[in-house]
């Protein structure tokens, strides 16, 4: 059974899970709690995203590499709310060796969907407070329908960000858009998340926002999956490198690009001017 079957057929308590056209729509489904992430919702998201990276391009019992998934979406049931942030409802009982528990699973989560070998975005619908926000800005970018709004308002809780915002909002908006954001609390609307870079693109409504995202992820299935996975491995590893290391990364993966069957037909398809059959290989 290809993994993109198996991850469909998940039962799971707080998540939805559709495959379609090689794409993986994950939906967190809790609209009582404005799709609060609870440690069962974590769980669940782990049980998913889990198996997609270790095992999406490994080759099967015939030899053939299962790129049966191709990209994922990751949004929020309903139009109120993407993840309004952590349950505090759970969180405020926790004991510190608990909540170390909790806050380790939670960025190992964010760590996988920044690994994942395909691309991972975020559908932004409604808030994307806290921890929500933390999981939007693990994935790779972030489209938003124009009710969005985002936040870390953690501190007027007592607490800090801990799911990744203290570490990636500053990559993402700079650093002093993100000591502001983080001291104040203060919520941002799509149009000044946009302004700031946290967001790639704002749709007008959820319909636009989940046809957008859709239409992205089409066109990098069109792509060459083993191009694609090493262009988000380069991408990511040379954020945190000087420029001349940074340069050294890309040339030793641009360089092993050529010893691929993807990088012989995509070039041969260029010539003879035909689209390419991509084998993932």
């Amino acid at each position: 059974m290809a993994l993109a079957e198996r991850i469909a057929a998940l039962a799971c308590e707080t998540l939805d899970l559709e495959v379609s056209e090689e794409i993986l729509t994950v939906t967190i489904s809790r609209p009582e709690v404005l799709n609060a992430l609870s440690p069962v919702v974590i769980a669940e998201l782990r049980r998913v995203f889990g198996p997609l990276r270790s095992e999406l391009g490994r080759a099967d019992e015939t030899g053939r590499p299962d790129w049966s998934i191709r990209g994922v979406i990751l949004t929020g049931a309903g139009e109120k709310s993407f993840v309004a942030g952590a349950d505090i409802s759970v969180m405020r009982g926790m004991s510190p060796a608990e909540a170390d528990a909790y806050t380790a699973e939670a960025q190992e989560l964010t760590s996988w969907l920044e690994t994942l070998p395909v691309p991972v975005v975020a559908a932004v619908n409604g808030f994307a407070l806290g921890g929500g926000c933390e999981i939007a800005m693990s994935c790779d970018y972030i489209f938003a329908a124009e009710t969005a709004s985002f936040g870390q308002p953690e501190v007027g809780l007592g607490l800090i960000p801990g799911f990744g915002g203290c570490v990636r909002l500053q990559q993402l908006v700079g650093v002093a858009a993100a000591r502001e954001l983080i001291f104040t609390g203060r919520r941002i609307d799509a149009a000044e998340a946009l302004r700031l870079g946290l967001v790639l693109r704002v749709l007008p409504d959820q319909a636009a926002l989940l046809t957008a995202v859709r239409e992205s992820l089409r066109l990098v299935a069109r792509q060459s999956a083993v191009a694609v996975a090493a262009a988000k491995r380069t991408v990511r590893a040379a954020q945190a490198l000087p420029t001349d290391q940074g340069l050294e990364l890309e040339r030793s993966a641009f360089t092993a690009c050529f010893g691929t069957e993807d990088m012989a037909e995509g070039t041969a398809a260029f010539v003879e001017k035909r689209r390419p059959a991509f084998t993932g290989r």
